[in-house]
């Protein structure tokens, strides 16, 4: 790659915490009309399911992950975390999402920021969510749950980082990961990525105490590497950077490798493929529990030990 500077497009995909798998997917496959495009396991912890929610393929930019583990300790949302992750809807949409969110008593907030109007709610472990209108990505096709086309989320706006010592991070956005700084408002500094979504990441101006892990909190944050030789040369340029990125793993789906930056957040760069559809048909995704290969001799015991779960059509209070 020579000198040439390095940006990543935006998020990859961010991935959290919560406690019960059957809640997680009535949310946001339910309330929030997301597709379930896979159901695997953390391959670090078979017995916990890994569940992937996003736009009808699953791509880049629209991939929320979860770990539920029904036993795991509330988390507190602070420091060295994703504070709220943002989703974008096409413009003219909000209202619907207002309504919507009211049919199923999801209570919710107004807020503005950077010119541009939000609503926030949480998710049912505590998950801090925002829906911000805009016209910029593509929309998403996949239909569920009454929400058509026009209304549906398009996948991440971007996000807002919780950081400890925010001038760390925000050093790490613009000269590792190539963001543009564009504005300050209030106590958020916003910065671009080049993607048409999951581009607009704002940190707080203030540093933050340290936020407790658990469910409830994100775990880490991923951003794009455009295909495998892109992600051996951000790692070099991560590691020249003076961080301390993992070997690359491959996680199926994507590469994966994994730094913390100074500021605490745990950051990952993702290569966009293989993608989803690479063990299962696109029309398929999400519908059986997809096993790496090393577990598939363990699979009868691998799913004794998972909660089931379906994807279900939600009936809102008011129907």
């Amino acid at each position: 790659m020579g000198n040439i500077a390095m940006k990543t497009g935006g998020i990859h995909h961010i991935t959290c915490f919560v406690k019960n798998a059957q809640r997680n997917v009535d949310f946001y496959a339910g309330v929030l009309g997301l597709r379930l495009v896979k159901k695997t396991i953390n391959f670090d912890a078979p017995e916990v399911y890994h569940l992937y929610f996003g736009n009808e393929k699953g791509s880049p930019g629209t991939i929320i992950t979860f770990f539920p583990h029904e036993f795991s300790s509330k988390g507190r949302i602070g420091g060295g975390q994703v504070g709220t992750t943002t989703y974008v809807v096409p413009t003219g949409a909000l209202d619907f999402w207002k309504a919507r969110l009211t049919a199923f008593d999801i209570s919710f907030t107004e807020s503005a920021r950077f010119s541009e109007s939000y609503i926030e709610f949480l998710d049912v472990d505590g998950l801090q969510l925002e829906i911000v209108e805009r016209e910029d990505g593509a929309l998403n096709t996949w239909s569920s749950g009454g929400i058509p086309t026009d209304k549906a989320i398009k996948g991440f706006g971007g996000a807002v980082l919780y950081s400890t010592v925010s001038t760390e991070t925000m050093q790490v956005l613009e000269d590792v990961l190539g963001l543009q700084k564009v504005g300050q408002d209030g106590g958020f500094i916003r910065y671009k990525a080049e993607g048409d979504i999951g581009n607009l990441i704002d940190v707080n101006a203030e540093p933050m105490e340290w936020g407790i892990p658990g469910a409830g909190t994100v775990h880490h944050i991923a951003w794009r590497a455009k295909d495998f030789e892109d992600h051996e040369a951000w790692r070099s340029h991560v590691e020249r950077s003076g961080f301390h990125p993992t070997p690359i793993i491959d996680r199926q789906y994507f590469h994966a490798i994994y730094f913390r930056e100074h500021g605490g957040i745990l950051f990952e760069i993702a290569t966009d493929p293989p993608g989803f559809a690479n063990d299962e048909h696109e029309d398929h995704l999400g519908e059986v529990l997809m096993l790496p290969t090393w577990f598939e001799n363990s699979r009868a015991e691998i799913e004794r030990n998972l909660p089931p779960i379906q994807v279900q059509e939600l009936k809102s209070i008011k129907q």
